[in-house]
């Protein structure tokens, strides 16, 4: 397996925002190659407990190698299934501490047989969990023209979603774009402008990988499952990493942090729903040296909540 150096993103900060006691019960939710867990893992006590989740084979297999602590386990599958894992253990209501660092790792990135990375060739896969689901290249030979246009507009910000989509479209049923490489060669020849400092294909890899891991979909359901296994005062900190997370973040704390109004048309107050989590501070981003030394991190943001 490829050791792929991974740094981290906010990792004091982050932990830091979870208030760990020594014998709590805490989760991160995406292991990767395991900095946020062994910082976790720092802090507790004899008595604590950490359960990681992973649905990438090879972050899992690292966390069985590398980490022999009786205080953790490590759980295959998609963070979506967090009310599963916690009802199976029976931890809904007592989990002290729920960790997101969303987005894509270092090593996935780095592997180019992962097909993740415009920047090395390899086969257009991008799947998370690469024992099930469609690749991508599968998703983009099944999905509509128009769909696709969506996809790229929506998810990737893309100014030319509809040109873009419409050569992918015809290179697949030509037979073509098989490799991660093409498809970036593609986007760059199509594209009438590029941004500078940044990739033509960045913004269709990216809007790609989410459509083909339903990361936003996801993201919503984790978030609300978050806060029903979380104890009284559990901490909720979850690191973003583009504005599409990041906005669904923010609006999830801001819309559990505050009375909501069952009727809203109604001239008569009929029945409100009332906060069930505080935002915790402002948001915080990586420090200069941070950014310097993985420019990675550059785009991250922390929100902090914490349930009342």
């Amino acid at each position: 397996m490829s050791q792929s150096i991974h740094y981290s993103v906010l990792l004091k900060e982050s932990v830091e925002a979870l208030a760990i006691r020594p014998d709590g019960i805490y989760i991160d939710c995406t292991f990767g190659r395991g900095g946020h867990s062994r910082e976790i893992l720092s802090k507790l006590g004899d008595s604590g407990r950490l359960m990681a989740i992973d649905q990438d084979p090879q972050a899992v297999e690292y966390a069985n190698q590398q980490i022999n602590d009786a205080r953790f386990e490590i759980q295959q599958g998609s963070f979506e299934n967090l009310k599963d894992y916690c009802q199976s253990r029976d931890w809904i209501g007592k989990v002290d501490g729920v960790l997101l660092d969303l987005g894509v790792s270092s090593p996935q990135l780095d592997q180019a047989e992962r097909g993740f990375s415009f920047m090395r060739e390899g086969p257009l896969d991008m799947r998370m969990d690469t024992s099930q689901g469609l690749t991508a290249r599968e998703w983009l030979a099944e999905v509509e023209e128009s769909e696709l246009k969506r996809v790229l507009k929506t998810y990737g910000e893309e100014r030319f979603s509809g040109r873009i989509a419409r050569h992918i479209k015809e290179a697949i049923g030509d037979g073509k774009l098989h490799t991660t490489k093409e498809l970036a060669d593609l986007v760059t020849q199509v594209s009438p402008k590029t941004e500078k400092n940044k990739h033509p294909a960045t913004r269709t890899f990216q809007a790609i990988r989410i459509a083909v891991n339903r990361e936003l979909d996801v993201l919503e359901n984790v978030l609300t499952s978050a806060v029903e296994v979380l104890a009284p005062k559990g901490r909720l900190s979850v690191i973003s990493f583009h504005s599409l997370e990041d906005r669904i973040v923010k609006t999830f704390i801001r819309d559990k942090s505050r009375v909501q109004d069952l009727y809203p048309e109604s001239p008569i107050p009929m029945g409100v729903i009332e906060p069930i989590i505080k935002r915790i501070g402002k948001p915080v981003f990586p420090s200069k040296q941070e950014c310097a030394e993985n420019g990675r991190s550059r785009s991250s943001v922390l929100r902090i909540a914490e349930k009342l």
